[in-house]
């Protein structure tokens, strides 16, 4: 094989991978139903030859979704300049929420992937711990110094309503349309921080 033969077999393959990324984006901006064969299909692919690139759905979802979320302190700028940690938990809540509402088929099939596969969690995205963490930093110095224990468990209760699988409850279980499931979790999440800043009061 040639020089240029195996380059341009390098670039061929590296156009595949990237043909597959973008269908796989191009899906989860509609919020439809992502699977395997649907991103094949749109990638005028076959299905085996998207499995040889990605070996499991989570992986590939995983490489659409990078770059999708802001980082957390570009997600929260509208109340960068808040000191007010019940605020910021609140805006940090409905910006994951509505994010998760536009992009809901990827993140089912990957709660349903990494639920059938555990050993496959480490591929989801994990965006609700660095908006938490970052709308909490108000509290750093003051629930953070004087209870560390306290700071991590408030972190662990929000990790639960800030999240998608609290939005399915709501919106799958209990029949709430997505804008009253997002005023639900917000005012979980808020009814939290409020307690733990009383408790630093």
């Amino acid at each position: 094989m040639t020089a240029q033969a195996g380059t341009g077999r390098t670039n061929q393959k590296q156009r595949t991978r990237t043909a597959i990324v973008a269908a796989a984006r191009d899906l989860m901006d509609t919020g439809a139903e992502v699977t395997m064969p649907a991103i094949a299909r749109a990638a005028l692919v076959s299905e085996a030859t998207a499995y040889r690139y990605f070996p499991d759905l989570p992986s590939l979802i995983s490489e659409a979704l990078a770059g999708v979320w802001p980082p957390p302190a570009e997600a929260l700028a509208p109340v960068a300049d808040s000191t007010g940690p019940v605020e910021r938990v609140a805006f940090a809540c409905e910006f994951l929420l509505r994010g998760i509402l536009a992009r809901q088929g990827s993140v089912r099939a990957m709660i349903a992937a990494t639920i059938t596969r555990p050993e496959t969690v480490t591929t989801r995205p994990g965006v609700r711990f660095g908006l938490i963490d970052h709308a909490l930093l108000p509290l750093e110095d003051t629930l953070g110094a004087r209870d560390p224990d306290g700071f991590t468990q408030l972190k662990r209760d929000l990790a639960v309503v800030v999240s998608a699988e609290a939005f399915f409850t709501l919106t799958d279980l209990c029949g709430l349309d997505p804008d009253a499931a997002i005023t639900s979790a917000v005012r979980t999440a808020t009814t939290l921080t409020e307690a733990a800043v009383r408790a630093i009061a």
